[in-house]
């Protein structure tokens, strides 16, 4: 295999009763990346557990809401979250209408490309930081905006951070003399709980081929109306 392969270790374990100590010093499984939200992951845990037993004294959910009190941070792609970027495009299959994946060096190349909308959204409330948690991508083409990637990590899930960043979505576009959003539904095992995501968003469904892959439209203007009520939006 290494003869085969360059750059490919082929590890010597030996006898059976050396497979774990040799496996282990060689480090052959190291985690190579650490993003922020990484090294936080246990803290966001446990305060996930703190607003579910938040939301047990409410009986009307949008006034649990309104009592986490979120603020979210919407811009467009930054250096320091590239990592995060990249690494969500790569584990998000739930919230995710395309389930494109991109290397960080592409996210990066997204960034820069002038002819790209990027967003990235962080969603904090008063139980803690739940870190960058949504990216949408567009390309612009004209006076359309068709958008390559919109994911959301499932842990803001029924948050509002979704109708959050179509808002800035939108703002984003109209800054650009934009009318037009086209956005696209690629079915998998894992995301069907988004089928019907830009219905509910307000576009009209333009085509739906056997397969079940969908394509959306929305026009918009100046007098559109925003669909977030629960969260602070801090754009760029």
């Amino acid at each position: 295999m290494e003869n085969s392969i360059p750059g490919v270790i082929a590890p010597q374990i030996g006898e059976v009763y050396q497979y774990v100590q040799n496996l282990d010093r060689g480090g052959y499984f190291e985690v190579t990346a650490l993003s922020e939200d990484d090294l936080k992951r246990n803290k966001m845990y446990m305060d996930n557990s703190r607003r579910l037993a938040a939301q047990a004294e409410y009986s009307d959910y949008g006034e649990y809401l309104k009592a986490l009190d979120m603020v979210a941070d919407i811009k467009g792609f930054e250096s320091a979250y590239m990592a995060r970027i990249a690494q969500l495009t790569n584990k998000s299959n739930q919230f995710n209408l395309t389930t494109r994946r991109f290397t960080q060096t592409e996210i990066e190349e997204k960034a820069s490309d002038t002819d790209t909308i990027t967003l990235y959204g962080r969603l904090k409330d008063r139980f803690g930081d739940n870190g960058v948690v949504s990216v949408v991508i567009g390309a612009v083409d004209g006076e359309e905006c068709r958008v390559e990637l919109w994911l959301m990590s499932c842990r803001v899930l029924k948050r509002d951070m979704e109708y959050a960043m179509m808002d800035s979505l939108v703002s984003e576009c109209l800054k650009r003399g934009i009318t037009g959003i086209r956005g696209y539904y690629y079915p998998t095992a894992k995301n069907k709980m988004v089928r019907d995501f830009y219905r509910d968003m307000g576009f009209e469904k333009v085509s739906e081929d056997d397969a079940g892959n969908t394509e959306w439209e929305l026009k918009i203007s100046p007098e559109y109306v925003n669909k977030n009520r629960y969260i602070k939006v801090e754009e760029s």
